[in-house]
């Protein structure tokens, strides 16, 4: 049970502060729920806090997120290809209800990727690529943020410069 002031992960909401357990009014006297209170969106959740179709998490520490950066580089890229933006939609929303940091790494380099080969034909990633690319990193370097103790706009710049000392200390 979390409480009051605590963080935790909410599904693909990414990073939420509980402000409190509460009932709702009118509603279910015996069930719980947390007020959430996301980090990186406006408004408010109001959770179930015996929900099993929403993951609930704590957030990661500070060793766990260090040593999920120091295993990006062996993290395979996983292709997205739909025939259909929709087919292409759901495959991207699979990996998201998976929820691991895995899937969510190997998902943004895939996606870059994609990027690199539609740049190199002079034209622009698809929309829908973008739009969970953008919502990969929302998660992901919001989660990293708070673990590493960061700003969540130093989080990119943090995981290049410990990968780049990693490689040049490899190669040393």
């Amino acid at each position: 049970m979390f409480q009051p002031g605590e963080l935790m992960v909410y599904g693909t909401t990414g990073v939420c502060r509980v402000e409190e357990v509460t009932r709702l009014p009118g509603g279910d006297r015996k069930r719980q729920y947390y007020l959430l209170r996301p980090l990186w969106q406006e408004g408010v959740i109001y959770a179930p806090g015996d929900s099993e179709k929403v993951p609930m998490r704590p957030v990661i520490t500070r060793e766990e997120a260090e040593s999920l950066i120091d295993q990006m580089p062996g993290m395979q890229a996983v292709a997205y290809r739909g025939t259909t933006v929709q087919a292409l939609a759901q495959q991207y929303q699979a990996a998201f209800r998976e929820g691991s940091h895995q899937d969510l790494i190997g998902m943004m380099k895939a996606i870059y990727l994609k990027r690199g080969q539609a740049e190199a034909k002079n034209r622009r990633l698809g929309v829908v690529d973008e739009r969970y690319m953008k919502q990969a990193e929302r998660l992901l370097y919001g989660e990293l943020a708070i673990a590493l103790g960061l700003p969540y706009y130093e989080v990119e710049d943090y995981i290049t410069s410990r990968l780049d000392r990693a490689e040049d200390s490899a190669g040393a």
